[in-house]
């Protein structure tokens, strides 16, 4: 007999989170977890396969490591590491297209974001055996798809087209995130370097099953799966639903889901400053920063536990401010926070720029410089990442949201690969010069944020009173 799927639709004026629906408290605790395990485990990749997995010994109980190592051209030891990771990392943000798809049109998103969870806490177990490494990457990789945009898209499906909280309730989401990210290092990493690289990442997939314990009590708290009319009827009169019917795309729908494919490059470029901080803005800071408390030299790395901390800050201020605005004034709509985000990432480009001209050659450079970027930073990021995503929840029709939202992801895809290319310019280009170049990158985005504002904006968000 049919079961009836998600007949009940959770209260959409409910403030009791934080000012928002329950289900967001829910969806930002399971993707704490759920990041909790991404990066601990990330974190442990490639020093695991270096220091240990790639080594004779044991590499040959890699079951089909000798067909992957022929596929990249026989490479060894770092590079064959660097190459896996590579293509692991790109990979992870490639299968949401997919777990969209999935959703939208066969097992819908609830189903969709609890197959992804139990495939990547399959994965994280599967890594504690030489023999499986590349299945359980396999299962990270498809897991990770299947959960993320369609997570995502349930925090955006919280609240109504008109309801300006959603991109507050992003920002909360995002500080799920970024608390799951600052923890996993000091768990799963100093387990895995500690205690043995299984047991970390063992820790990673014990945070996965309980990300999936929260999701699964939370269910009567989460949008209910698209129903057209007729299902709503039927729904409401207590009789089986078997699988929801999508309403069909309009013109508006249409011209909504090719522009916010036209942003996808353009967020790519926006991210690009952001992201360079895990490449060439490391290299850099090892070379040429005053990186010392007394007579101690302290380690690189905690430049990231650095942007880490002031990013969930200033996410944490940032949400605080807007709700201050807004009981006295109109508050800005997602494109609008964008451009004000995009503003604040020039002016942190432009305090690497000064650190590079104003420090005299052979000195190091102070911290002044550097943390005003983090600090410049991370309120431009608090202000594009969450709210970038906000955005596309909002406008991608209901019948695709899914996979639009997949689609979103791409931008990260592209970014990160600008980021690794233009990178390795930094060792033969003017320093100056280079941070000049991340300045104009996101003064060109920027730029298209604005144009997209003035030209479209209206068509696609009349709804809004203030656009």
């Amino acid at each position: 007999m049919a079961t009836v799927a998600n007949t009940a639709q959770p209260d959409r004026n409910d403030t009791s989170f934080l000012g928002h629906p329950k289900g967001l408290a829910y969806l930002a605790f399971t993707e704490a977890w759920e990041r909790f395990s991404f990066y601990g485990m990330q974190a442990l990749l490639v020093l695991y396969m270096v220091n240990s997995l790639l080594l004779p010994g044991q590499v040959e109980q890699v079951a089909g490591i000798e067909q992957l190592r022929a596929l990249y051209g026989g490479l060894e030891g770092q590079a064959f590491a660097s190459a896996i990771f590579g293509t692991y990392a790109a990979s992870v943000y490639l299968t949401p297209i997919l777990g969209g798809l999935l959703a939208d049109r066969v097992l819908g998103k609830r189903r969709t974001v609890l197959l992804g969870a139990l495939t990547m806490a399959a994965g994280h177990f599967l890594m504690a055996f030489n023999l499986t490494f590349l299945l359980a990457l396999l299962l990270l990789i498809l897991g990770s798809g299947m959960f993320k945009g369609n997570i995502s898209s349930q925090v955006g499906n919280l609240y109504d087209a008109t309801d300006l909280r959603r991109a507050d309730a992003f920002q909360i989401f995002y500080l799920g995130i970024n608390a799951g990210v600052i923890a996993s290092p000091l768990v799963v990493g100093t387990l895995g370097e500690t205690m043995g690289w299984h047991w970390g990442f063992g820790a990673a997939g014990v945070g996965m099953v309980i990300g999936c314990i929260i999701y699964l009590a939370g269910q009567k708290y989460l949008p209910r799966e698209h129903f057209d009319t007729a299902d709503r009827a039927t729904a409401v009169s207590g009789e089986d639903v078997a699988v929801p019917a999508k309403l069909p795309m309009s013109r508006a729908d249409w011209l909504a889901t090719v522009a916010l494919i036209l942003l996808i490059p353009v967020l790519a470029l926006a991210i690009v400053p952001n992201n360079q901080i895990f490449n060439a803005y490391l290299v850099w800071g090892d070379q040429q920063f005053a990186l010392y408390w007394g007579d101690e030299k302290l380690p690189t790395t905690w430049l990231i536990t650095l942007d880490a901390v002031v990013s969930v800050s200033f996410l944490a201020i940032v949400a605080a401010f807007y709700r201050w605005w807004k009981t006295r004034w109109n508050e800005p709509d997602e494109l609008s926070k964008i451009i004000i985000g995009s503003v604040f990432t020039i002016l942190g480009m432009g305090c690497l720029y000064l650190a590079a001209i104003t420090t005299p050659q052979g000195e190091k450079i102070g911290l002044f410089w550097p943390v005003m970027f983090h600090v410049l930073n991370s309120i431009g990021f608090a202000h594009i990442l969450p709210v970038s995503l906000a955005l596309f929840a909002r406008l991608a029709p209901q019948q695709i949201a899914g996979t639009v939202i997949g689609l979103y992801f791409l931008a990260f895809f592209f970014g990160n690969s600008i980021v690794g290319w233009v990178g390795g310019w930094f060792e033969t280009m003017d320093t100056a010069k280079f941070w000049l170049m991340h300045m104009g990158f996101a003064a060109a985005a920027g730029a298209v944020f604005v144009l997209f504002k003035l030209l479209l904006a209206k068509r696609l968000m009349a709804s809004e009173a203030d656009v």
